[in-house]
């Protein structure tokens, strides 16, 4: 049995003691079997780092202990796909929605691996470097936007350029996104940036005016060499030598289903599936932190194509999950009106409004914020339209997931103002509203600390984080 550690106000307390004994410490759960880590193995996490997820072998303890045979399997926040893959590695009907270019270029890069023969492959780019070097004054590819100009060394820059160049040449489409996904892979590495958080850190050595503590990234690599060394390794990784991880990616595995890639926001893209399609949902959505993945991966978004308005339409599309995000509400109420599901859209926003403990958040929210004790006075609004477009999100869930199937969601409670916001129950609580029954919220043995500034304030405090397991009635 869980405690509070702090004394929570009347209605997350109650809420609380309602899903009490459905709280249990995972032991067998630790954060590096949840998180990415232990995708490090896969060759695709190898070589390209993305935090933003969770373990393959997550989403395989799940299949395999519910489900007695493959169906099909949905992730509405896919990410780079960890759901996708190791449900097709299993049998399954894999689906996923995603909305950010990076999480795509990467699951169609998983994706052409399937096809591609490493000894072709290695074939033709036998003279890589001679051909690029042959293209003179290439056409600019990057429209930087003010938070990746000046981002690479001029040279770097100008290699960066030939080389798109040359792979716009490349007439076999698998061969071609996998060079593209090589430079897209190494874009830090040549940069005079690194991923700090939610920003980029920059390096002393670039053009820009920079304030506080010079930083130094250490070496910075030449476009050539950083390609030469992930090259090598790529090629050694998807190697018919390399049994483990050449099974990994699907190359030997023609039975295996294609994966099904859904371009898009999930709360647009979820009410056009059809009631009952799915067995089963493994999923974390982004969490309610304020972390901006626009700005964390600007870059590789720039390598992609996205422009300044693309990049800003995309942070506002993105689930609530920064200060910056604007309300969805009037806009989901077009959607669904326009769907001819009005009386739905009226019933997910009597489900949120009618939540006390949801109530109780946004009130002391709204008074910290009143008293200046929150760092950013637009976390109220962020907090509650993360939980309104959940709501939404977990109604469609609930619809699209067949009697009996379950949903497994990973997400962490986060704590502002030193109020902490029990996320895993709140939501917990929608999705018993639209159909599922709670079965358990898988506890990690180690919590999440709070910020350090924080800390100071209110102590080190550990906030759960967990698993949820639903099941639908």
């Amino acid at each position: 049995m869980h405690e509070l550690v702090d004394i929570f106000p009347s209605e997350r307390q109650k809420l609380y003691n309602r899903f009490s004994d459905k709280l249990e410490t995972a032991f067998n759960f630790n954060r590096q079997f949840v998180s990415f880590q232990t995708n490090k193995e896969e060759p695709i996490y190898r070589w390209f780092k993305y935090k933003e997820g969770f373990s393959s072998g997550l989403v395989r303890y799940f299949l395999n202990k519910f489900s007695d045979k493959p169906g099909k399997v949905l992730d509405p926040f896919a990410g780079v796909g960890t759901t996708l893959f190791a449900g097709q590695t299993l049998g399954w009907e894999s689906y996923g929605i995603e909305l950010l270019p990076v999480g795509i270029f990467v699951m169609e890069t998983r994706e052409a691996l399937r096809k591609i023969n490493p000894e072709k492959l290695k074939k033709s780019i036998g003279n890589l470097w001679q051909d690029i070097n042959k293209i003179e004054n290439p056409p600019t590819h990057f429209n930087h936007i003010s938070i990746t100009r000046d981002a690479f060394p001029d040279d770097t820059e100008i290699a960066l350029n030939q080389f798109l160049t040359y792979c716009s040449s490349i007439k076999n489409k698998e061969t071609q996104t996998l060079l593209r996904f090589t430079a897209f892979s190494i874009l830090e590495e040549l940069s005079y940036t690194r991923k700090d958080g939610q920003y980029l850190r920059w390096d002393y050595r670039s053009k820009r005016d920079l304030a506080g503590k010079p930083f130094n990234k250490g070496k910075i690599y030449s476009f050539e060499q950083a390609m030469k060394q992930k090259l090598s390794q790529m090629l050694a990784d998807i190697s018919p030598q390399n049994d483990s991880l050449f099974d990994s990616v699907g190359c030997n595995g023609q039975d295996q289903h294609n994966i099904n890639i859904i371009e898009g926001s999930c709360l647009e893209e979820l009410p056009k599936i059809e009631d009952g399609f799915f067995n089963f949902i493994v999923t974390s959505p982004p969490y309610c932190n304020r972390y901006d993945y626009t700005r964390t991966y600007a870059l590789e978004l720039v390598y992609l194509g996205c422009d300044n308005d693309r990049v800003r339409s995309l942070r506002q599309e993105l689930l609530s999950c920064t200060v910056e995000n604007k309300e969805k509400l009037e806009y989901l109420n077009q959607l669904y009106t326009s769907m001819g599901r009005r009386a739905t859209f009226d019933k997910i926003l009597s489900t949120y409004n009618s939540s006390s403990a949801m109530k109780e958040v946004n009130s002391i929210l709204d008074e910290l914020n009143k008293l200046d004790k929150l760092n950013n006075n637009n976390i109220p609004r962020m907090v509650k339209n993360y939980f309104l477009e959940l709501c939404f999100a977990i109604f469609e869930m609930a619809r699209v997931t067949k009697s009996g199937g379950y949903c497994v969601m990973v997400n962490d409670n986060v704590r502002y103002g030193g109020e902490e916001i029990p996320v895993d129950l709140i939501l917990s609580e929608f999705a018993e509203n639209f159909g599922f029954n709670i079965q358990k919220i898988f506890v990690l043995p180690r919590g999440k600390g709070n910020s350090s500034q924080q800390m100071g304030n209110y102590g080190r405090t550990e906030i759960r984080k967990c698993v949820y397991l639903w099941q639908k009635r």
